[in-house]
């Protein structure tokens, strides 16, 4: 085989030439893939343009999602397109392939990549060589085998599901507003949700904040007849901003009559009924899984070192360890941390750790071509905030305990600040002044997730729409990521 790209024309229609002087493959397009690809792309400027070096970044989605801001497109408070970043836009020299990486055979430098042309076209999947490899898949929803959670849970980990979770909320209240079966109006006013992290806790609270407001247009309706639910295994929530804010966030959510299960576990989720391993029943329309995440299926096709919880097993440089020309940061990665005093702790997988990581891995990969030594990531943990809602949050940062509104100011300038691209960070802005002046939307477009349903009825007549909140294919509901 040839050391050329094995795969067909890129969406831009551009053939591959020559082979290069070196392939730097990246599998992944969250925050370690695009933040490391943009690095490289500047540090490697001249090399590109010459066509001695080439970048290619393997994708699943054409946009990193900035998932901190998911609850916030959830409530409204941001546009869909705003939480994402084209990543054909901003990584203009490097080679952009949507698809999965299926395997990596480290061995012989190839990965096998499926793309949206595989099956049509019946050429198989692509052989793509590489000189360098960046595994940053990053990871997925981490499930149990809860009986019907496949069939009705909703995750919250993209922005299709955030947006899609949204029109299913206002759904129900036009169901409850609409039925007259009181069994039917207090399944659909019930909503659940399971794992008391970031992304549990945060969506909870938007979406609460969200109904909450949203009932004051239902004419029977209050807010008292919503009735939320957080579910978490352990004793307290939010982990990561302490033990002194989470217990403030669960007195805050108590307040706000939202009903808060610690040390509680979902046993079954059959015909619609939570069932919580304290022996309490609850008929349920909405069930959102959030209990934590687990590194990208990739990572056991690949023949690299991982550890037991089937991360890769790095350095502290983030190569893999024992493994030549290959890298890998963020979810999919056990890096050290150099920081603690306590040896084999290793980097938290989230964001604040994962932009850094990828700075210092592009810088590592340039030095190594360079024939200079690589450095090690150092960086202590700064802290964690959270939001509970407009106006409210809780903070941990360098030591300082927030809580309240300046939680909530400190959450929005901090990731307003790591926003990639001054134009997102303009249009965040500019949504949030004037959601500031202006009322909530309060709309539900759920017809977009079954754009097909009403022309196939249409058509054929024997084509219905598919049920009230239950999730289209992926493929039917791409978020809109241009300007």
């Amino acid at each position: 085989m040839r050391h050329g790209m094995v795969m067909g024309p890129d969406s831009r229609g551009a053939l591959p030439g020559t082979r290069p002087s070196v392939r730097i493959l990246v599998v992944g397009g969250g925050y370690v893939g695009m933040y490391t690809a943009l690095r490289l792309q500047r540090k490697l400027r001249q090399r590109l343009r010459s066509g001695e070096a080439e970048i290619v970044v393997v994708t699943p989605e054409p946009y990193m999602t900035y998932q901190p801001f998911l609850p916030e497109a959830a409530a409204g408070s941001i546009s869909p397109r705003h939480v994402v970043v084209p990543l054909r836009r901003v990584l203009k020299h490097c080679k952009i392939v949507i698809g999965e990486a299926e395997r990596v055979d480290h061995a012989k430098r190839t990965a096998t990549v499926t793309t949206l042309a595989t099956g049509e076209d019946g050429t198989g999947a692509l052989e793509i060589p590489y000189d360098e490899i960046v595994l940053a898949p990053g990871s997925v929803s981490r499930t149990l085998p809860v009986p019907g959670l496949a069939e009705f849970g909703i995750g919250f980990k993209t922005v299709e599901e955030a947006i899609g979770l949204r029109n299913h909320v206002i759904e129900q209240m036009d169901i409850a507003s609409a039925t007259r079966d009181p069994a039917v109006r207090d399944a659909a006013l019930t909503f659940v949700f399971v794992g008391g992290g970031y992304a549990g806790v945060e969506a909870l609270a938007e979406l609460e904040d969200m109904a909450r407001y949203t009932s004051r247009y239902y004419h029977n309706i209050k807010p008292s007849d919503l009735r939320w639910i957080l579910v978490e295994a352990t004793g307290r929530i939010l982990p990561e901003v302490g033990e002194a804010m989470g217990g403030y966030a669960v007195r805050e959510l108590r307040g706000r009559n939202i009903d808060v299960r610690l040390d509680t576990r979902l046993d079954s989720c059959e015909g619609r009924i939570a069932v919580l391993s304290d022996g309490s029943r609850f008929p349920t329309r909405t069930l959102v899984w959030t209990a934590g995440v687990k590194p990208a299926p990739v990572l056991a096709s690949t023949d690299l070192p991982l550890t037991d919880r089937g991360r890769l097993r790095c350095t502290a440089m983030l190569s893999v360890d024992g493994v030549e020309h290959a890298w890998a940061a963020g979810d999919a990665a056990a890096v050290p941390d150099l920081t603690s005093s306590e040896p084999g702790t290793e980097t938290a997988p989230n964001a604040q750790h994962a932009v850094r990581q990828a700075k210092v891995l592009a810088d590592n990969i340039v030095a190594t071509l360079a024939g200079r030594p690589a450095e090690d990531y150092r960086h202590s943990y700064a802290g964690s905030v959270a939001s509970l809602g407009l106006h409210k949050g809780v903070a941990h940062v360098y030591g300082r305990k927030l809580k309240g509104y300046p939680a909530w100011l400190m959450h929005r300038v901090y990731h307003l600040s790591r926003v990639p691209t001054f134009n997102r960070k303009a249009r965040v802005l500019a949504e949030w002044t004037l959601a500031g002046l202006f009322k909530r939307e309060i709309v539900s477009l759920g017809s977009l997730e079954h754009p097909r349903a009403e022309f196939a009825l249409a058509a054929r007549g024997d084509v219905q729409p598919g049920p009230v909140g239950d999730a289209p294919p992926k493929d039917e509901r791409p978020p809109d990521t241009s300007d």
